[in-house]
């Protein structure tokens, strides 16, 4: 039998704690090709999305894709994204989640991507300053 990615299940359940305590989830995201995101909001190569039943219509998060629609400046886009393609899953209010390692596109091309959750978890920001900020 094949080895099958815990990735897309660690995804889901982050997901899922975060609806359940009422903490917004957000997708970190390297972007690629592959990836269908606004890449006019792209900055380095990663994007940050608010994943939330509120920011989003028609999630699914399967095995291998992560499809919504969302809007971006007030237009309505269709977002799609390979699992391998995510960095991370955190709640915006505390920073807890997961998080993954993404290979380089060239890696990537080179060997089948294998991510892993990172084995210590990231340190939350310090007080009074905030890791996300709101870009328009």
């Amino acid at each position: 039998m094949a080895d099958v990615s815990t990735k897309p299940y660690f995804i889901r359940a982050i997901y899922e704690w975060c609806s359940d305590c009422g903490y917004t989830p957000y997708l970190s995201v390297r972007a690629d090709d592959r990836t269908r995101i606004p890449m006019e909001f792209v900055k380095n190569g990663e994007i940050v999305l608010n994943v939330s039943l509120n920011a989003t219509r028609n999630l699914t998060i399967n095995n291998e894709l992560i499809q919504f629609s969302a809007r971006f400046n007030g237009v309505s886009r269709e977002v799609s994204i390979p699992v391998d393609r995510v960095q991370g899953i955190f709640a915006r209010e505390n920073g807890q989640g997961a998080f993954f390692t993404v290979e380089s596109p060239a890696a990537l091309a080179a060997a089948p991507a294998v991510a892993e959750v990172d084995a210590e978890p990231p340190k939350p920001p310090a007080a009074g300053r905030t890791r996300l900020r709101v870009v328009k």
